[in-house]
Parts: C-alpha cells; sequence; structure tokens
C-alpha cells in the first residue's frame, strides 16, 4: 500500500501527503515506481496461474460522465465516511488511499460494538457495497472470525479482504494490482502476502448503501 494519501482541506480541496504530513506532488516517476511495484509483486504471486484475482482490462477505468463512474457517490455513505474523500479516492483517483487507520476513525468498530453480545465478537459476515452503484462487494469475515479480519486491517492499516470474501460478479483487479469495480470505482489494490492474495480496500470505497 502506498504511504501517500489523500488529505482534504477545510476548502474541500485536496493534495497528496505523504506519511509523515508533508505535501508531495504525484509525477511520473512517482507513478511508474508504484506500478513496477506492484507488477513485481504479482509476477511472484502466481499471476495467472491462479484461479483469482479475476483481472480486467484498463479500459473498466475509462473516463467517464464522472470521472472514472456514471455519478457521484452516494450522498448518505454507511459508517459516517466522508463524502468528499470518497468521491475524490473512488472516481477521480487511481493510485492514493484514505489515510492508514482512517477506517479505525469512522463508526466502523462501533457498529461492530454495538453487535457484541457477553462481550464476545459476532462474526456474522458484514456486507460492503460500492459507495458509488450500492453493488455487494465484499463480505467479511469469511473463513476466519471477526477479531482475525479486524486485526489484519489494523494490522496493514486498510480493511484487508481475501480471495473468498470477494464478490467477484463487481470486483476485477488490473495488472499493476489495482482493485476496481466493474463500473469504474476505484476501491484499492491486491497486495499479496505469503497467505495469499490480500486486498487492501479503501472503506470510503465500500460504505454504500445497497443498491434497491
Amino acid at each position: 500500500r502506498s504511504s501517500m494519501a489523500f488529505v482534504v482541506g477545510p476548502s474541500g480541496t485536496s493534495a497528496v501527503r505523504n506519511s509523515s504530513g508533508a505535501a508531495a506532488t504525484t509525477s511520473t516517476t512517482q507513478r511508474n515506481l508504484f506500478n513496477r511495484l506492484f507488477s513485481s509483486i504479482s509476477s511472484t504471486t502466481g499471476g495467472s496461474n491462479t484461479k483469482y484475482p479475476i483481472m480486467a482490462e484498463e479500459s473498466v477505468m475509462s473516463q467517464k460522465a464522472h470521472g472514472t463512474s456514471e455519478r457521484p457517490v452516494q450522498k448518505e455513505l454507511r459508517w459516517n465516511c466522508d463524502y468528499d474523500t470518497a468521491d475524490r479516492i473512488c472516481n477521480f483517483n487511481r493510485h492514493y488511499a484514505e489515510f492508514a487507520g482512517y477506517w479505525q476513525t469512522t463508526d466502523f468498530l462501533k457498529s461492530i460494538r454495538e453487535t457484541m453480545k457477553d462481550n464476545e465478537l459476532n462474526d456474522k459476515p458484514i456486507q460492503f457495497y460500492d459507495s458509488v452503484t450500492g453493488a455487494l462487494l465484499f463480505e467479511a469475515p469469511k473463513g476466519r472470525t471477526m477479531e482475525e479480519f479486524l486485526k489484519e486491517s489494523a494490522s496493514h492499516g486498510w480493511p484487508s479482504f481475501r480471495d473468498e470474501e470477494v464478490n467477484w460478479e463487481y470486483v476485477r483487479c488490473l495488472r499493476d494490482g489495482e482493485c476496481v469495480s466493474t463500473t469504474g470505482t476505484h476501491l484499492g489494490h491486491n497486495l499479496p502476502d505469503g497467505k495469499g492474495n490480500r486486498y487492501c480496500i479503501n472503506l470510503v470505497s465500500v460504505a454504500g448503501q445497497p443498491e434497491e
């Protein structure tokens, strides 16, 4: 995951900042380094020899009516996620992310605590919907406990999903590791580890209300 992140200023303007908080400019060199990083990760983890991720062509992220999507993100996002941040990351961004740990500053963990019984976490999977279209994109935890899902996500800084937790009807990956929806929403990146594919996803990208 890149150490750079979108930061939304009080006037609604956005800048790209590094992990120390200093302003940084996006450059061709930075983007090329980023692409080479994820290309090398993909090539060392099996690539086309594995069933997942399901790949897509670059055309899925072509310019549309609103950035890479047909419309803005939903106005009423779940977990009190910020609308402006979500719209920038989902529709006008290909490489950068909400800051590491952002998901823990929202009402996401509060919503999980509300389902606890006798101080035990509820392992019932949570549905994560596209912030633009409302399509179901991820469902977690599956094949692990809620505690394991939260621990891994906290360790990496973003909600982290495994292959079985992805709804492959609407989720795709590009050659550089970018994870996107089939309608053009930027979701995050696939950063494989020793356990397999690991999809590090912006919470603001999957905080939508379910489509009707």
